[in-house]
């Protein structure tokens, strides 16, 4: 089953995923179309985490196809990369609204997302890198 053979991030990925730098996530649409849309990113125990709401094209796309791809890359050093592709293991509400919260404080330095929509429902996406394509060496 995908996702079950994951491949480990090195510190180095880590360290860039740590930081506030946008990844692109790539999701597979309708008849095989990819979306490619910017995204924050952050990490928990070998995977990593981005957030978004329901009704957004990304995530009907994960709902449908698990199959992701994403990249990182320094905007200091085009070729301080990680990219990977991976499989979404986890989708759910619990504690969504509390991780976009925290990636508002290390993108923005705001304690809460300053663009949370009336009635808007966050979900947390946890993606297992299933074939790292680049990354920094530790």
């Amino acid at each position: 089953m995908p996702g079950d053979r994951a491949e480990h991030l090195s510190r180095g990925a880590i360290a860039l995923i740590e930081r506030p730098v946008i990844g692109n996530l790539a999701t597979v649409g309708t008849g095989g179309v990819p979306h490619v849309t910017p995204v924050w990113v952050d990490h928990e125990a070998g995977d990593l985490l981005v957030n978004t709401a329901e009704g957004r094209v990304k995530a009907r796309n994960m709902r449908a196809n698990p199959h992701v791809a994403v990249s990182i890359v320094a905007p200091e050093d085009p070729y301080l990369v990680v990219a990977f592709r991976g499989t979404v293991v986890e989708m759910t509400t619990e504690g969504a609204d509390e991780h976009i919260d925290a990636l508002a404080k290390k993108y923005l330095g705001q304690d809460t997302y300053p663009f949370r929509q009336e009635g808007e429902v966050r979900v947390k996406v946890r993606i297992r890198p299933d074939r790292i394509v680049a990354q920094p060496v530790d």
